[in-house]
C-alpha cells in the first residue's frame, strides 16, 4: 500500500462486555462489506470470527480473530483491519494485546445492560493504550432498551465525553431506524431481513424538536475542536455544514476528547451500514497516530518512526497462534517500513536474524498469501522460530525496542496427567504450544510431587485449555481439584550477615553480604525493590547485579509453601569479597541463602487472590445473594439499582471461595441473576485460615 493511501486504512477492534453483541456486529460488518455471502450466527455456532470449535459450542469468543475487509464511503474505498476481541474476563489478555496494536476501537454496549463490569475493564484497557473510541449501542430492539440511559452511564461510570451523532427512532419492539444528527435525516430499514434496503427520509414532525435539540448539543460540544467551526458557531450557527461537523467530531475523537455514539440492532440488521460509515469518518488512520516511539537497544535513548514505507522497519508481535495446517502463525503490526517475503528480519529481544518465508493477510482462520506487509498494516508470518508475544521485529542496521505488553499473573491452577502412558510426550508438546500462544497460561512441574500444574485466569480458561488438548492434540487428561495461586509476604524487616564459603581443592567460592530485608515501600508495584547503600570499597560494585539477581530468583519460591513472593525490599549495607575465590556466581548463591534465612525470621505470611465481583439480581433475591457472599468471606462494597430496576451488588471475595459460584448463584436466584468477576489483588489470608492452607499445601507450619 502506498503511503498516500494510508489515510484510508483503519486498524480497529470491537470490544465489549460478554453478550453485548460484538461477534454478531462483526458478522454483519463482514457481510455488508462483501467479505462473506452468508451471515454466521453466534447462537447456531456458525459465526465466521468464532472459528474455534469451543467458541461455536459455547457461543462465546475466546481468541481475537483478525480479518481485512473494505468499505466505500464518500466515493473512497477504505481498508479495515478488524479484530473481534473476547468479552469474557478469563480471556482479558486477548483484549489487552489487541488494543496494544490498534489505532481505534468500537465499544459495543447492550442497550438493556448498559455499562457492564467487563465494559469498564476493556474501556480502561483502551485508555491505558490511548486508543480513540466510537460507541455503538446495540440491541435497541430488546425489551428494556434505553439509548439515552446508556449515554448517561458512559458519562457517569466511564467518565467519557459521550456525544450522540445518531438517536433512535423508537425503541424496544418499535425500533425502526435512526436519525442522523449530522445530515439531519431519518434512516429507515424496510424490514429485519439481511438484504433489507435502507433509505433516507425527512425526520418525522413529532421527532424534529428532539432531533434539533440533540443536534444543537452536538454542535456545541464539537465546536471547540475546530477553529473554523467555532467561528461559524459564534457568528451564525446556521452556517455550519455537515462537513464542518464531521471534521470537528473526527478531531475530537482522534484526540480522545470525545466519544461519538451511534445505535442499532445488529441481529435485526439495522444500524450497521451507518456504523461502518462512521468508523471511516471518525476513527484514526495510522497517519493520525503519527508513528511510534521506542528505545534504541542497550540505551535509554528514544527513537521515533513515522508510518511510512520509506522509514526503517519496526513491527510488534502481538499474538502467536498454532494453526493445524500452517503451523505457528505469528501476528504482527507494522509501524514503519515494510516486511517482505524472502527478506530477513531482526528480533531485538533474541538478537537473532530470521528469514521471512511466507506472509499472510488474515481472514478469520483462512490466510491469503501476500508478498509484503507495509507500514500501518497487520499481517501474519509462519516459520519464525525463537519468537514471543511482545517481541519487536526490525532492520538489523536500525534496531528499536517497542513498548511491550503487561499481562496479569495466573490466579488458578490444576494438576493434569494423561490418561495413558503413551500420551506423556503428546501432553508436554500440547501444553508448551498452548503456553506459547497465551501469555496468561503457564505450565510447571511440581518438584516434590512430580505433578504437571497448569495455571490460568479462571475456571473457564483452564476448561478451554483441557478441551483444546483433547481436540487438537488428541490427549485425554485426568485433572485434579482447582487450586488458587497463593503468594507469600513478610511483615518484619530483618538485618543479617550471610557468608557463603566453599572449598573444592582448586579455586574456591567465597562471598559475604550484609543486608536488610523487609516489606517493600508503600506504593511499590511489585517485584524486588533493590537498594545499594554500601559505603567505601569493602564490596566491589561489580557484584551488585549478581546479588540482585540472586534475590530476584529466590523470590520465585517463598519459605512457607514455595509460592512466589509478591514484593520485597532489599538494602545492601556492606559485604566482603576474596581476591581469588570470589566471583559473580558466589554472590548470587550467597544472596539466595540470605533471602531464605531473612524470610524465616521476618514473620512470613500467605496472600490469596481477591476477586472483584458484581452480581445483577432481582430485588427479591438480594438477601439470599448477600447471605451467600458473607458465607464465602465476601465483603460487600456497595449496592446500586440499574436502569431496569435490578439490584447490582458489588463485593470483594477470595477466589478460593468462588469455585462453582455460577451454579450456586443460579440455584439461590432461580436462574435470574448474572455475575461477573475480575481479579483485583492479592491480600493477606486471615491467620486462622493460614495454618490450614499451609498444612494442606504441605508447607512449613513451624514458621507460623
Amino acid at each position: 500500500m502506498s503511503d498516500q493511501d494510508l489515510h484510508l486504512t483503519r486498524n480497529i477492534g470491537i470490544m465489549a462486555h460478554i453478550d453485548a453483541g460484538k461477534t454478531t456486529t462483526t458478522e454483519r460488518i463482514l457481510y455488508y462489506t462483501g467479505l462473506t455471502h452468508k451471515v454466521g450466527e453466534v447462537h447456531d455456532g456458525s459465526a465466521t470470527m468464532d472459528w474455534m470449535v469451543q467458541e461455536q459450542e459455547r457461543g462465546i469468543t475466546i481468541t481475537s480473530a483478525a480479518v481485512t475487509t473494505h468499505w466505500k464511503w464518500q466515493d473512497k474505498i477504505y481498508k479495515i483491519n478488524l479484530i473481534d476481541t473476547p468479552g469474557h474476563v478469563d480471556f482479558t489478555a486477548e483484549v489487552e494485546r489487541s488494543l496494544r496494536v490498534l489505532d481505534g476501537a468500537v465499544a459495543v454496549f447492550c442497550a438493556v445492560g448498559g455499562v457492564q463490569p467487563q465494559s469498564e475493564t476493556v474501556w480502561h484497557q483502551a485508555s491505558k493504550y490511548g486508543v480513540p473510541r466510537l460507541a455503538y449501542v446495540n440491541k435497541m430492539d430488546r425489551s428494556g432498551a434505553d439509548f439515552f440511559g446508556v449515554v448517561k452511564q458512559m458519562r457517569e461510570m466511564l467518565k467519557a465525553n459521550s456525544c450522540p451523532v445518531e438517536i433512535p427512532i423508537g425503541q424496544e419492539e418499535t425500533f425502526k431506524g435512526v436519525i442522523d444528527l449530522i445530515k439531519m435525516k431519518a434512516i429507515y430499514w424496510q424490514d429485519d431481513s439481511l438484504d433489507s434496503k435502507f433509505f433516507e427520509k425527512e425526520i418525522p414532525a413529532e421527532l424534529l424538536g428532539e432531533a434539533k435539540e440533540w443536534r444543537d448539543n452536538l454542535i456545541e460540544k464539537v465546536a471547540e475542536f475546530d477553529d473554523n467551526m467555532m467561528e461559524k458557531y459564534l457568528e451564525d450557527a446556521s452556517l455550519i455544514t455537515a462537513d464542518d461537523i464531521l471534521r470537528a467530531v473526527r478531531k475530537g475523537t482522534v484526540s480522545r476528547n470525545l466519544v461519538p455514539v451511534v445505535c442499532g440492532s445488529s441481529f435485526r440488521n439495522k444500524g450497521v451500514q451507518p456504523l461502518l460509515d462512521y468508523i471511516c469518518a471518525f476513527l484514526p488512520s495510522p497517519i493520525d497516530i503519527d508513528g511510534v516511539t521506542g528505545l534504541i537497544p542497550g540505551s535509554e535513548k528514544e527513537t521515533h518512526r513515522k508510518p511510512s514505507s520509506d522509514e526503517k522497519t519496526s513491527a510488534l508481535v502481538f499474538k502467536i497462534a498454532v494453526d493445524p495446517f500452517a503451523g505457528r502463525l505469528i501476528f504482527f503490526r507494522v509501524y514503519s517500513g515494510s516486511v517482505k517475503a524472502g527478506s530477513y528480519i531482526f528480533n531485538t529481544r533474541s538478537g537473532k536474524k530470521e528469514r521471512v518465508s511466507r506472509l499472510f493477510q488474515m481472514y478469520s482462520k483462512k490466510q491469503i498469501q501476500v508478498d509484503e506487509v507495509s507500514a500501518g498494516d497487520i499481517g501474519a508470518v509462519v516459520a519464525l522460530k525463537d519468537i514471543r508475544t511482545g517481541d519487536t521485529l526490525c532492520d538489523e542496521d536500525a534496531p528499536i525496542v517497542l513498548e511491550s505488553m503487561d499481562f496479569p499473573d495466573p490466579v488458578i491452577s490444576i494438576a493434569v496427567e494423561p490418561k495413558t502412558e503413551k500420551d506423556i510426550s503428546k501432553l508436554a508438546d500440547g501444553l508448551s504450544r498452548l503456553a506459547e500462544e497465551d501469555p496468561t497460561f503457564t505450565v510447571k512441574v511440581d518438584e516434590e510431587s512430580g505433578q504437571t500444574l497448569i495455571s490460568g485466569m479462571g475456571e473457564l480458561h483452564l476448561d478451554i485449555i483441557i478441551d483444546r488438548l483433547r481436540r487438537e492434540f488428541g490427549v485425554e487428561c485426568n485433572q485434579g481439584r482447582p487450586q488458587v495461586s497463593y503468594k507469600e509476604s513478610i511483615s518484619k524487616t530483618v538485618r543479617l550477615r550471610e557468608e557463603y564459603k566453599k572449598q573444592t581443592g582448586g579455586k574456591g567460592h567465597y562471598a559475604c553480604i550484609e543486608v536488610e530485608v523487609g516489606p517493600a515501600d508503600p506504593g511499590w508495584k511489585g517485584g524486588l525493590q533493590f537498594i545499594d547503600a554500601t559505603k567505601g570499597e569493602a564490596l566491589p560494585k561489580i557484584y551488585l547485579p549478581s546479588i540482585e539477581k540472586g534475590f530476584a530468583n529466590a523470590m520465585r519460591n517463598g519459605v512457607l509453601i514455595g509460592a512466589p513472593m509478591e514484593s520485597l525490599k532489599v538494602t545492601v549495607l556492606d559485604g566482603k569479597d576474596h581476591p581469588v575465590d570470589s566471583d559473580a556466581l558466589s554472590f548470587e548463591v550467597c544472596a539466595t541463602g540470605a533471602f531464605r534465612n531473612a524470610c524465616l525470621k521476618a514473620a512470613p505470611g500467605l496472600m490469596e487472590p481477591i476477586m472483584s465481583l458484581e452480581v445483577v439480581t432481582p430485588e427479591e433475591s438480594m438477601g439470599n445473594v448477600i447471605g451467600d457472599l458473607n458465607k464465602r468471606r465476601g465483603q460487600v462494597e456497595g449496592m446500586e439499582t440499574n436502569h431496569s430496576g435490578a439490584k447490582i451488588v458489588k463485593a470483594n471475595v477470595p477466589l478460593a471461595e468462588m469455585f462453582g459460584y455460577v451454579t450456586a448463584l443460579r440455584t439461590i436466584t432461580s436462574g435470574r441473576a448474572t455475575s461477573s468477576m475480575t481479579y483485583k489483588c492479592h491480600a493477606e489470608v486471615a491467620k486462622q485460615l493460614e495454618r490450614q492452607i499451609v498444612e494442606e499445601q504441605g508447607g512449613n507450619i513451624a514458621l507460623l
